[in-house]
This record gives C-alpha cells, structure tokens and sequence, in this order.
C-alpha cells in the first residue's frame, strides 16, 4: 500500500530523516513507534505533503507521490490526523463534518444557479452520510455542539470521522492515544478495528505500548531519522538495540 524509499529531509543542516525505508501491507494496522526526535512527524508530514522531501521516493498504491501537494494526495485516497486535533472550534461537529468532502458542487457560483437541484441532492448525501459516520464514532449526539465544547479524547474522534468523510484507503494517524481517557480510549480502538475490518489500512504513531499492543501488527521503530528494526511486538520488546539503543529495559518490564 506504501513504500517509503530512502527518504531524505533536514531542517537548518539537521538532518532529521536520514534515508529513511519503510512498507506498509494492505489491510494492517502498522505501528510506528520511536523517541522524541527519532523523525515520526517529520516523516508523516513528508509522506502528507505538508513538507517537501530532499531525496528518496514515496510509493502509495504503486504511484509515485512524494512532492505532490497535500490536497492531491488526500485525493488518491491517503489522509492523516494530528497529534493536537485541527477541527475548527467555532463551528459545529456537523459542520466540521460537512466541510470535508472535497470537491463539491456547491463550491461553484454556475453550479448552484444552473443546477440547483443537483447541489441539493448531494448536500443531502453529504449530510447523510455525517450522520452515519457521528454515529460510528459515537459523537451524534454532539451534532449541534460547537468543537471547543468536546473533551480531548471526542475532538480525536471527531478527528477521526472529518478523515471518513473523505472516504480514505489508508490512514496516518498520529499519537491517537494522547490525552484521551481510558473509556474513550476503548472507543477508539474499537473504531479503528472495525474500519481495518472494512478494508482501511492504518499507519499510527504511538508512544503508549499497551494501544500499540492492542492494535499494531507489524510494529516499525524508528531512531535517528530511519528504520531500526520491524517485527510483532513480542519481537520488538526482546530486541536487544530497542532495548538499549531506544526505550530503556524499565519501560519494558514495567
């Protein structure tokens, strides 16, 4: 589904990818794990489009797509969450829902005056299929509420679902874990086994072992700008370099 090919980036002389090489299998959920500066992010915003690469190739579904600006990838069916979600606080869960579909026929002036019908037809699929996505992600009740007013763990569902509006063939998903509380937390498991089950492929970047235990097969750890080594997570937590190298024997066996 995606190969990452030597990829190369530096940001002032710091090399923060350094011929990095990785795949991800159709239908898994990968796990990318690391330390703080191992170049998670960096590569995320790389394989995105957010940052241009400086060397190497970024394959999705056989096709070249590194350098491509972000609105063609998400296009090709590839979209990505943030650590700190992006939803726009001052309009409603539904109206953040129903901003995502790109694009819409809505969008054009002779569109709507000429084919007013059509535009209303598909304004109510839209709003149909919001509808059963709030529902997935458990947020329908949230429909009229204002972004700012969810918790942490609901604005990375409501996260979750803009990123369904768009019909996704994989998803990047950075640090899904972070501030969300366990009840919530289970949720989102739950979400992101059921959308593998129906054929999304994931990347996720996580720092919480027991998410990573629950939902990554295979597990990527990444150090120093590149891959370090890949395997299930019984392989990954005996591996003497991720051991000594990366997250520390305690973290482990804690």
């Amino acid at each position: 589904m995606l190969d990452v090919i030597d990829v190369k980036k530096s940001f002032g002389g710091v090399e923060a990818l350094r011929g990095c090489s990785l795949h991800v299998k159709e239908g898994t959920i990968t796990g990318l794990i690391g330390p703080n500066g191992a170049g998670k992010t960096t590569l995320f915003n790389v394989i995105s489009g957010i940052f241009r690469s400086e060397g190497g190739e970024i394959l999705f579904q056989g096709e070249r797509i590194d350098n491509l600006p972000s609105r063609l990838i998400s296009q090709r069916g590839m979209l990505r969450t943030f650590q700190i979600p992006r939803g726009l606080n001052r309009m409603t869960v539904m109206e953040n829902l129903l901003l995502y579909p790109n694009p819409q026929s809505g969008e054009r002036l002779w569109t709507n005056l000429l084919q007013h019908r059509k535009v209303k037809t598909e304004e109510r699929k839209i709003r149909d299929r919001a509808i059963e996505i709030l529902e997935f992600v458990n947020l329908l009740q949230f429909k009229n509420a204002y972004a700012m007013e969810l918790s942490g763990g609901q604005k990375k569902l409501l996260e979750l679902a803009r990123v369904l509006m768009a019909a996704p063939r994989m998803i990047l998903l950075d640090e899904p874990g972070a501030g969300v509380n366990p009840t919530l937390m289970n949720d989102l498991v739950k979400r992101i086994l059921q959308l593998q089950e129906q054929g999304i492929t994931f990347l996720l970047i996580e720092h919480d072992m027991d998410l990573v235990l629950k939902l990554c097969h295979p597990v990527i750890v990444m150090t120093e700008g590149r891959k370090l080594t890949e395997g299930g997570f019984s392989e990954i937590r005996s591996d003497e370099r991720v051991l000594e190298a990366y997250l520390g024997r305690r973290q482990w066996d804690s």
